[in-house]
């Protein structure tokens, strides 16, 4: 019997899936996020693109430094700067990788890049060689290659490897190709060039039609040794491949997926959708595949009686598999700090001792005030305190607020913020008292970063919940921050969420560089 091959699993939830509009993550978050990838077991981890932002480089670096197992890789358009800086930030890894992309299909070089088809294949050439000369890992990736003349792309991916790339990265950017299409793409670099079996062939999927995983499983039985994915699909537009998705197709059906195999622990997946979810704010649909709340539901009688009488009745896969826990953990003002710390540890979350003394005090102060708390309600908590900006950060800071609201008349709000250390105080009127809040807060901070979405909703049940607000603001320059914040109180936890929402739109403004990300 052959040996499996392993699939080599590329996590760019911190690269492509940050790209999701606000979903924005602090550099502690970014760091957080990538060790419990390395618990999953991904093979590589595209932690960011360096030349972004310096926050970019700083969490790239972070975590080049920090994390242990997979390789680090960071993204570089086919310029030095981008491999320079790219480099400085990942040679810290054990494992470090340069990643370098440059468009290729006729709308691109035509469109966006002004190039010719020999000047960009001459581009590729020598970033390839520049990045090789500093990193023995180089991946080269053809932008929008599922649009790309196969023939071209086939030119590209020859000029590539014989420059030195040990990957060559495969991405239907924009979700354009069919499954059997995509597949073929793959075979036909196998049959043109023999050379490519001494590298590595990877797929990077975007789900604009909802095929992101197929067409990465048809990649996989074409050849591809890599896959490109995030946790939860997160990504740009509709998203990109889903990891559990890709993983759990090869584990559940590995009569079809024969000769394929991943180093993933299954059983840290379902703790690492919830992970992200929280970090970044995205939720998870209830019925999404593998980590949705209703992916192991079943509501239909038949179903039901169908599964207790034998579970394969109707679930193709264990829940234990992917990690799935009861969620029946209660803590209460008598719980001690070992109780909270072994729930957060379970969950994936990493934490000083600092933040684990503030998770517990919250705790303990909400827990007198209702009684008992489940685990949602402590994961929400620590979300709020690891998510906090440095106190060097908080430009602004909430002082004080009060709130006059009634059924006959119009509801007002008076805040006194601290910024820049002066405290400043402010007033508004509005539809409600969230409203008015934030027109209080706004008449202090004035008109450059204004509230785009906001959300609410209950952690768990009953009138004593804690309620859970996750806001959208927007900047001068259109960027988009995304914050959350908890409280017992609904306007409380609206405050916080605005002033917390200001502090990551004006650390953003100082950190952000002039180069903006692209995608693959």
């Amino acid at each position: 019997m052959s040996q499996k091959k392993n699939i080599i699993i590329f996590d760019t939830t911190l690269r492509d899936g940050e790209q999701s509009p606000g979903a924005s993550l602090t550099i502690q978050e970014k760091v957080i996020i990538a060790k419990q990838l390395a618990k999953l077991g991904v093979d590589v981890i595209e932690a960011g693109f360096p030349i972004a932002s310096d926050g970019d480089f700083e969490a790239v670096t972070r975590i080049a430094k920090e994390v242990k197992g997979p390789v680090i890789c960071g993204l570089a358009r086919t310029l030095k700067k981008d491999i320079d800086r790219a480099w400085d930030a990942v040679k810290h890894a054990k494992k470090p990788r340069i990643h370098t992309f440059i468009a290729t299909s006729d709308v691109h070089l035509s469109a966006k890049l002004r190039k010719s088809k020999e000047e960009v294949k001459q581009m590729v050439a020598e970033a390839v060689a520049y990045a090789k000369s500093l990193c023995k890992d180089v991946e080269f990736s053809p932008e929008d290659a599922a649009r790309t003349d196969i023939d071209y792309m086939v030119e590209i991916v020859r000029t590539a490897i014989a420059a030195g790339a040990t990957t060559i990265n495969i991405p239907d950017t924009v979700g354009y190709a069919e499954p059997a299409e995509f597949g073929r793409r793959i075979a036909y670099i196998f049959e043109r060039l023999p050379e490519a079996k001494a590298v590595v062939i990877s797929v990077h999927c975007h789900d604009d039609l909802g095929l992101a995983v197929a067409n990465s499983l048809a990649g996989v039985m074409s050849g591809a040794t890599q896959v490109e994915c995030t946790i939860n699909g997160i990504g740009e537009r509709a998203g990109n491949c889903s990891l559990e998705e890709v993983v759990m197709n090869i584990r559940t059906r590995s009569d079809y997926f024969k000769e394929c195999t991943t180093s993933i622990n299954t059983r840290e997946i379902y703790k690492t959708s919830r992970l992200v979810s929280n970090l970044t704010g995205l939720s998870v649909q209830r019925n999404k595949a593998i980590v949705g709340l209703n992916a192991f539901a079943h509501e239909a009688g038949i179903h039901q009686h169908g599964v207790i009488t034998n579970k394969q009745t109707y679930e193709i896969m264990n829940p234990g598999d992917v990690g799935w826990a009861g969620d029946n953990l209660v803590i209460g003002k008598h719980s001690g700090k070992h109780a909270v710390e072994e729930t957060l540890k379970e969950e994936g979350y990493d934490f000083t001792a600092e933040q684990l003394a503030d998770i517990v005090q919250k705790v303990k102060d909400l827990a007198d005030k209702q009684k008992t708390l489940h685990r949602e309600d402590i994961m929400a908590i620590a979300t709020d305190v690891i998510g906090a900006l440095d106190s060097a950060e908080q430009l602004v800071v909430l002082d004080e607020i009060a709130v006059a609201t009634g059924n006959r008349r119009e509801p007002e709000a008076t805040v006194t913020l601290i910024v820049g250390g002066k405290k400043k105080t402010g007033s508004g009127k509005g539809l409600g008292p969230v409203d008015a809040v934030n027109k209080a807060i706004q008449s202090v901070i004035g008109k450059g970063i204004t509230l785009e979405e906001y959300n609410l909703k209950a952690i768990t049940g009953g009138t004593d919940a804690l309620a859970n607000v996750g806001i959208t603001v927007k900047d001068s320059a259109g960027v988009k921050y995304r914050a959350e914040a908890v409280d017992g109180d609904v306007i409380m936890a609206s405050a916080y969420a605005l002033v917390k929402g200001i502090n990551r739109a004006l650390a953003g403004k100082k950190g952000c560089g002039k180069d903006a990300p692209e995608e693959i």
